[in-house]
């Protein structure tokens, strides 16, 4: 990297304090502004939920099995459940008969004595019977119903799962802070328990503000474009773990959006607005918001994604916290990098999780770009090979514009260019914070 140590003058944007009045607002680095937001942010409150509603969701309190897991004695193949020692020759130069004295299916409680010289068939799973000591696969036998022709003696205990195996009754089997996968939820039922306590899913409602916006699929007159940005927000806000509540365009009407935001307050944990929040005549978002004097404005220094909002609803009478707010631009790049930098950590907190952050990894670039002066550049590129010979190249020709959502499908990650650094040349090493 190539590094100029040039930087710019300072940056400032206007927004208007609580009592209307307008003030300057310094540009906040990459950081600060990231630390702003997860200040602000804390896990929601656990909730009981059944085994159902429970995959993906953080694990609020340990789960403790209520039983021994396997609760009995039961047999790890289909078979005959057996006494060892009346075995111990079996062999197919040497086969020993004996006669079935029960039959035990999976789920059975029927529980015989079996006696020397007696056998059991037996199913997957079914309770061993008292006497016997070990099970014969179906298989090294003639599968017989009165009588059983086996060919191979046993060994002590074989292919039976021993009560407690798996855990003991009072044993944790998953603790605090568990994302619940399907085999975690799995190991909660075993363990007895039928509901969690576990860290919601942020509801999200997500709206794309201006008034040249139309349903994809609709017919566009000249200055209308189809509204990409509800339906990429709401996909990254679902593979974040959030659920998302997709409201999609709205017109900039400021009467319009005020009412859409306060009707939303108290139903959702958060809102993710994008377009309407830069300093334009018809920036309906920040018209609407910065009023409030809850919800902050101003540059960040990065390339693409400059102009923010971040806040809250105002609190209710009540005094319950209105829903997080963030306000992103409205070109899709600059929406998509401004979600993956501060409301994907957002979203993931809220969720209960610890690993907020994307995976990054360390490549070559296979071309040389330029990065503006001053401000983190988060270039959408593709990444070629694996370990020490990995190659990022810009998934778009025009690079990090901020409009280039075809070059943006492309993209498995974004390259990370320091403030200090103006310009990436072919062969230096990057960071690259992997997306998908």
């Amino acid at each position: 990297m190539t590094g100029t140590g040039h930087r710019p003058q300072h940056e400032h944007q206007h927004q208007h304090d609580a009592d209307g009045c307008t003030v300057p607002v310094s540009a906040r680095s990459v950081a600060d502004q990231l630390s702003f937001v997860l200040a602000r942010v804390a896990a929601l409150p656990p909730v009981l939920v059944s085994l159902d509603e429970a995959l993906g969701l953080v694990l609020a309190e340990d789960v403790r099995s209520r039983t021994d897991t396997p609760p009995f004695d039961n047999s790890a193949m289909d078979g005959y459940a057996v006494q060892h020692a009346d075995l111990v020759r079996a062999s197919s130069e040497h086969p020993v008969t004996l006669p079935v004295v029960a039959d035990l299916p999976a789920g059975t409680s029927h529980n015989p004595q079996l006696e020397a010289g007696q056998v059991a068939r037996i199913m997957t799973g079914a309770p061993i019977p008292d006497g016997a000591d070990a099970v014969v696969p179906i298989e090294d036998t003639d599968q017989g119903t009165d009588t059983v022709t086996i060919v191979r003696a046993p060994q002590p205990a074989a292919h039976i799962r021993r009560a407690g195996e798996d855990a003991r009754a009072g044993d944790t089997v998953l603790t605090r802070g568990s994302v619940l996968w399907p085999t975690r939820v799995a190991a909660a039922a075993s363990a007895g328990t039928s509901s969690l306590r576990a860290h919601p899913a942020p509801r999200v409602a997500v709206i794309s503000t201006g008034s040249e916006l139309v349903t994809p699929g609709e017919p566009t007159r000249r200055g209308q474009i189809p509204d990409s940005n509800s339906y990429l927000l709401a996909a990254a806000v679902t593979a974040a773990g959030g659920v998302p509540i997709r409201l999609g365009a709205v017109p900039d009407d400021e009467i319009t959006l005020r009412s859409l935001l306060a009707g939303l307050a108290g139903t959702v944990d958060a809102i993710v607005l994008s377009g309407g929040v830069s300093v334009g005549a018809y920036d309906v978002v920040k018209a609407v918001l910065a009023p409030l004097g809850t919800v902050w404005f101003g540059p960040v220094k990065m390339q693409p994604g400059k102009p923010q909002g971040f806040g809250r609803w105002p609190a209710d009478a009540d005094a319950v916290e209105g829903p997080l707010i963030f306000a992103l631009p409205g070109n899709p790049v600059s929406a998509f990098v401004s979600f993956e930098v501060f409301v994907r950590p957002a979203l993931r907190r809220l969720g209960g999780h610890t690993d907020l952050f994307r995976t990054t990894i360390s490549a070559t670039a296979g071309e040389s770009w330029n990065s503006p002066p001053g401000r983190a550049q988060y270039m959408p590129v593709t990444v070629a090979g694996e370990g020490a010979r990995r190659v990022v190249r810009r998934s778009a020709a025009g690079g990090s514009g901020s409009h280039l959502v075809a070059g943006l499908a492309q993209a498995v990650g974004l390259a990370l260019v320091p403030e200090n650094v103006t310009r990436i040349a072919e062969g230096d090493r990057v960071t690259v914070m992997l997306v998908t």
